[in-house]
């Protein structure tokens, strides 16, 4: 009696859980300890990026061209030190490449959201509502057949009113349209994830970085240059400025997406929420402010729901077979 064949993908499907399945243990967690690292690495770069943005904004760009230069800027970058140094990295299998190209379009639209109201609201205020995006992961992930655990959901419960505290140090004028705006952008930045955690099943983090960063700036750059505002902002302090916000952005998208790689969307959004920390401390050490009562108690609840990842278990690979991106899979010939 002959044995039923089965087709490439289904070998591949099959090989990669025996892998997971028999994987060591020290092995998984070293795995979870290189995504915990490098999604605080991003959230301490993404830190950073307020302090640069705001001083290129207050030296004479304008909002649309910091975001339209940063992110060019910063895919070619990686474009170039990917094609002299490592150039394997630049190989996307074709649907992997439109998952890419689909979450930078996404999250390139975020970004124009985002930068729209913060000039309609004050900082605090879209601070707020943009690290509300979790809540918008856990939507998307639902879908995609990857329902968070008991432990995730309490951090997540923690994190929120953590958050809240945190912006309490001054009173924002309230906006309608500028705080609809930042939750869209929250919105878009959280389906990004799932998109390129997807790709990155089979990609390693620098392939999913530039692809997705090129497709982001398809979409920021036409519309900086047809918004009608100054194409090139003038002075070295501008530049210098915008410069360190190109290098922070690399290196936070760089960090963000070896989170998800090795730790997983939802905990990787979750830790990235230290962000917040991050940017209190450079203004409490940068700009001399200082933190109010209530704040210190968000940032304390802020660190006891960050500190609990270390009991959360490793992520794991679902089958490509399930959730609403069950298409960003290798073709059967990309595996043989």
């Amino acid at each position: 009696m002959e044995k039923p064949s089965l087709n490439p993908r289904t070998l591949f499907i099959q090989a990669g859980a025996a892998n997971v399945a028999t994987r060591p243990t020290s092995h998984a967690k070293q795995t979870r300890q290189k995504g915990i690292y490098a999604a605080l690495a991003s959230a301490m770069f993404l830190g950073m990026t307020p302090i640069f943005g705001k001083q290129a904004i207050l030296l004479g760009a304008e909002p649309l061209a910091v975001v339209a230069m940063r992110t060019s800027f910063a895919a070619l970058i990686l474009f170039v030190g990917l094609f002299l140094f490592a150039r394997r990295y630049l190989y996307i299998y074709p649907a992997g490449l439109l998952g890419c190209l689909l979450a930078g379009w996404i999250n390139g639209i975020g970004s124009l959201f985002y930068y729209t109201a913060l000039g309609r609201i004050d900082a605090s205020v879209g601070h707020l509502l943009y690290s509300l995006y979790p809540f918008f992961m856990i939507i998307w992930l639902s879908l995609d057949r990857q329902s968070p655990g008991r432990l995730t959901l309490f951090r997540l419960v923690l994190a929120i009113p953590a958050v809240f505290l945190l912006t309490q140090a001054s009173s924002g004028r309230l906006d309608p349209i500028g705080m609809a705006q930042m939750l869209v952008a929250a919105a878009l930045y959280a389906l990004h994830i799932p998109i390129n955690q997807r790709v990155l099943f089979d990609m390693p983090a620098p392939t999913v970085t530039v692809y997705t960063l090129f497709a982001m700036s398809t979409v920021v750059v036409p519309v900086y240059l047809f918004s009608g505002t100054n194409p090139f902002p003038g002075g070295f302090p501008v530049w210098e400025a915008i410069f360190g916000l190109t290098l922070v952005t690399f290196l936070s998208r760089l960090m963000l997406f070896m989170g998800v790689k090795h730790l997983g969307g939802m905990q990787t959004a979750l830790l990235g929420l230290s962000e917040l920390l991050v940017a209190i401390g450079f203004a409490y050490g940068w700009l001399g402010e200082r933190m109010s009562q209530l704040q210190w108690i968000g940032a304390a609840v802020l660190s006891l729901s960050l500190f609990l990842v270390i009991f959360e278990k490793p992520a794991t690979r679902k089958a490509y077979t399930t959730g609403w991106l069950s298409w960003l899979h290798p073709s059967d010939g990309a595996m043989k």
